[in-house]
């Protein structure tokens, strides 16, 4: 007979009870009819039965005694009577293998399983609860079975596992304990069900590694990371969230599955990280504090995204080094550049736009400038609109006053000045319209406002700077 097979005998009584019956029971000579159905059936000889009904595609690692495993389960007598149910308690069974905390077929039969596998899984009582059963659920001598889904087990001896590495070609340095990490990720459990992600807030998660700031098995498996490394990190409840879990995403002793991305790292420590990509021949003088410039550049993330470029204007980006019109950074990778030379600047945020960012720029980011420097001459103090190369003229007014009238209008003014430029005696400030230059000085010196500059008006900026000193005193 099978289990759960009905069959109806009819017995003569040379094979029941015969010519003796069973007194006040069963007459002698009797017939029996019996109406049978089979519940369970074993030997002493069984062992658990196991079958593998469905298994994921990937396994690195199966159940072994000692792992701490968790799973779901359906338990029915071999009839397929009903008798318990991780599901119906919404909260999965979780349990050492091989240490005696399950019966002892459980034990075998979840030995070799793989985290997402399904089994069938079927113990003899003897492996089971025995002559004894369990309580009134579980009778005595019963075959059980059960079907189980593993969702993921560890070893209390585990550390984290680094998986599927997609490291760039061009990896200059890999993150050490110290490093703050800007990255994204999506977090899983092992049967696969999301519990976290950066990418839903569309912000990267931003935290210094190995420093206690995360969890341990993340601030482990952060480290050696580069910049643009996809990487997968296994890490078990106890460098996770234990045995109580987090929040109502993470149950207790769950293992976690972290898929990251990392954007970009730095240290507090970092420099400017220079390149040059193109340097011409000649190169005799190079870009200093007080210079002015024209430069083209690309800015962008280092993950490729560009934030600006100044080819999407008219004209060049211009500055004066030295004057605070740009990020540090960018004034550090800005000097000591010949005309024509092209670089790359990596900039770490303490010297870019910090922890706040800026418009367009994420917090904390490491900036990535491409430059290359189209014009470079010699700048002139802040606050100066023309300076004198060498002494000035022993009698400024009269050498202005080219008419000899006694008064020196506009055209007079622009005359005198250019001249001085064309003589090499003076310099007008680099990067401002000359004609305009010459119009603010002018009006600087008519101070009755009458358009003509007379002997008693005319001050250079040094005496007057002198002067205001002399007040101020």
């Amino acid at each position: 007979m099978c289990v759960n097979e009905r069959r109806k005998l009819i017995v003569p009584p040379h094979l029941g009870y015969g010519s003796i019956g069973v007194p006040g029971m069963i007459p002698a000579d009797a017939t029996l009819y019996f109406d049978i159905i089979l519940v369970d059936v074993w030997n002493k000889k069984d062992e658990v039965q196991i079958t593998t009904l469905e298994k994921p595609s990937q396994c690195n690692r199966t159940v072994q005694n000692s792992d701490f495993v968790r799973y779901h389960y359906n338990g029915t007598l071999l009839d397929g009577t009903y008798f318990d149910s991780s599901y119906s308690r919404s909260s999965s069974y979780d349990t050492y293998v091989g240490s005696g905390w399950l019966i002892k077929g459980m034990d075998q039969g979840l030995l070799g399983m793989c985290a997402g596998e399904w089994r069938k899984i079927i113990v003899p009582p003897f492996l089971a609860y025995g002559e004894k059963g369990y309580g009134t659920i579980i009778p005595a001598h019963s075959s059980l079975v059960f079907h189980v889904f593993l969702i993921d087990f560890h070893n209390p001896k585990d550390g984290i596992t680094v998986q599927s590495q997609v490291i760039p070609q061009n990896c200059k340095r890999r993150a050490v304990t110290g490093d703050y990490v800007r990255y994204h990720y999506n977090g899983t459990l092992m049967d696969g069900v999301l519990f976290d992600s950066s990418y839903s807030r569309n912000n990267t998660y931003n935290t210094y590694i190995g420093m206690g700031y995360i969890i341990p098995g993340m601030d482990a498996g952060l480290q050696g990371v580069c910049i643009g490394e996809w990487r997968r990190i296994i890490i078990p409840p106890h460098l996770g969230y234990g045995e109580k879990g987090a929040g109502n995403s993470i149950p207790g002793s769950a293992v976690l599955i972290f898929d990251v991305h990392v954007i970009d790292f730095h240290n507090p420590k970092d420099s400017v990280d220079i390149e040059v990509t193109y340097k011409p021949e000649v190169c005799n003088v190079t870009s200093k504090k007080g210079d002015f410039i024209l430069y083209h550049y690309n800015c962008s993330l280092l993950d490729g995204t560009l934030l600006f470029s100044s080819n999407n204007y008219e004209n060049p980006q211009q500055i004066s080094l030295g004057m605070n019109k740009v990020i540090d950074g960018l004034e550090i990778g800005l000097t000591g550049m010949c005309a024509g030379e092209r670089r790359t600047i990596i900039v770490p945020p303490h010297l870019a736009h910090g922890e706040s960012g800026a418009r367009g720029v994420p917090a904390s980011a490491v900036i990535q400038f491409d430059i290359e420097l189209l014009h470079r001459e010699e700048g002139i103090p802040d606050g100066y609109l023309f300076i004198w190369l060498g002494d000035t003229p022993d009698n400024l007014f009269e050498a202005m006053d080219l008419d000899k009238n006694g008064e020196v209008p506009l055209e007079e003014f622009s005359t005198f000045l250019k001249a001085q430029v064309e003589e090499g005696k003076g310099r007008f400030l680099p990067g401002v319209d000359r004609e305009k230059s010459i119009s603010d000085m002018f009006v600087n010196q008519d101070r009755n406002k009458d358009e003509k500059i007379t002997a008693d008006e005319l001050r250079l900026k040094t005496e007057e700077e002198a002067e205001n000193v002399h007040e101020e005193l």
